[in-house]
């Protein structure tokens, strides 16, 4: 008892280590090992559509951008306001010589937003229908969101490389849980006596997973998918540190290189660019109520 209040237990009979480090790491290079090949193809494939998809918006000159998207956020939105507040703050952007590295943020929050919506919502729907899938989902959405953003930079780094790609994969899986989780949590809040009112018409389980949950569900399914785009624009800037330039690019040299006006200047930027996409999703959402 006396070795245990003076710690000198651990000395005597050391407790082996769990090598759970040891397994991970083995396991990535198994799967490099043997799926180079695809990871390669793969990380050519997403590199060629993200770059098309940059090279496209850096084709039109920044004022028609601009036009544009106030022209899509009043539209949505209804309101002069958020109109006037994004062509302000999109002339700021351009202003601080910040437009290209805004482009390439959007296009690599767009482009992973996409993909965590394409992926999430079917798996949000599956945990929603099936019990014992939601019952292994979950935790595992839990444990992903507890997980430290910079974590999910190491794993991509030896699939794809340094580069937008990687930066992108990291995105995906950060970003993922809120489409999962709040489609889930949508479908399954409908009420039950809409359920038994369908299922009294004979709606087979298709017709009523179209028909009536998903329209039911589509304001919580909206609120997923604008926090989706949020962690995506937060991880977005943080995989500058694996190559994925950007804002987050811009910040990472303001550190690198101790100038935090410059830091400060691209900030700015990422905060208009987050305001803008939260303002065009929530009207999105309020257009169906």
């Amino acid at each position: 008892m006396q070795d245990l209040l003076k710690g000198e237990w651990n000395n005597k009979m050391p407790i082996p280590k769990i090598p759970i480090g040891n397994i991970i790491e083995a396991g990535i290079e198994w799967l490099t090992k043997n799926f180079a090949g695809l990871t390669r193809a793969i990380s050519q494939f997403t590199a060629s559509i993200i770059d098309a998809f940059i090279d496209i918006l850096m084709f039109f000159p920044p004022w028609i951008i601009i036009i544009v998207t106030t022209f899509i956020a009043w539209y949505i939105t209804k309101k002069i306001k958020i109109a006037f507040l994004t062509i302000l703050g999109l002339l700021l952007i351009w202003n601080l010589d910040l437009w290209d590295a805004t482009i390439i943020t959007l296009s690599l929050v767009l482009f992973s937003t996409v993909i965590a919506v394409i992926i999430g919502i079917p798996i949000g729907i599956f945990a929603a229908l099936n019990n014992r899938a939601r019952g292994i989902i979950m935790p595992i959405l839990d444990f992903m969101q507890t997980m430290p953003a910079f974590v999910y930079l190491i794993p991509a780094i030896p699939f794809f490389g340094l580069g937008v790609v990687s930066a992108t994969f990291a995105t995906v899986i950060f970003a993922i849980p809120p489409a999962i989780r709040l489609t889930a949590l949508g479908i399954r809040q409908v009420a039950p006596e809409l359920i038994e009112a369908s299922d009294a018409f004979g709606s087979t389980r298709m017709q009523k997973l179209i028909k009536v949950q998903l329209p039911l569900s589509y304001q919580t399914i909206m609120a997923g998918v604008n926090q989706t785009i949020m962690l995506s624009l937060s991880m977005v800037v943080i995989a500058a540190m694996i190559g994925a330039k950007g804002l987050g690019g811009e910040v990472w040299k303001a550190i690198q290189r101790f100038r935090p006006g410059m830091g400060f200047e691209a900030g700015l930027g990422v905060v208009i660019i987050a305001i803008i996409l939260d303002r065009i999703t929530q009207g999105v959402r309020s257009r169906r109520t």
